[in-house]
């Protein structure tokens, strides 16, 4: 695999983890604003979409990388913790606590899984 597959395949799965981020963002805040629903209610909720997006993130990479998953959804999963760490490092002058450092090496695991299994299911050629 070239790098140039490898860096768009990794892009692609970047921006499907920020697009779903987007989106559950607008449906729970929409929810919370019209709703009785309490933020503290919907904590694990809101915490397994963000592993959910993160898989499909994965899923996605390994699917268009075809090669290499755990690699390249480990490489997602890097990048956008990177982000995360330079928006909040950069915007809030905040660095990590311990409990997100976790939180970011699940997402990394959790985005190679997906890579791992984006390769095996979309990657693989039908031998008919």
């Amino acid at each position: 695999m070239e790098s140039r597959n490898l860096s768009r395949a990794v892009l692609y799965g970047v921006i499907a983890i920020f697009l779903l981020a987007i989106v559950s963002s607008l449906i729970f805040s929409l929810l919370l604003k019209f709703t009785s629903v309490q933020e503290s209610s919907l904590q694990y909720v809101m915490t397994s979409i963000s592993f959910l997006s993160i898989f499909i993130g994965g899923f996605i990479t390994g699917g268009n990388g075809k090669e290499k998953g755990w690699m390249i959804g480990g490489a997602t999963g890097l990048v956008y913790t990177v982000i995360i760490f330079l928006f909040q490092y950069l915007g809030y002058d905040s660095l990590f606590s311990f409990e997100q450092i976790i939180y970011h090496i699940c997402y990394i695991i959790t985005a190679m899984m997906g890579g791992i299994l984006g390769v095996n299911i979309a990657g693989s050629p039908s031998k008919a």
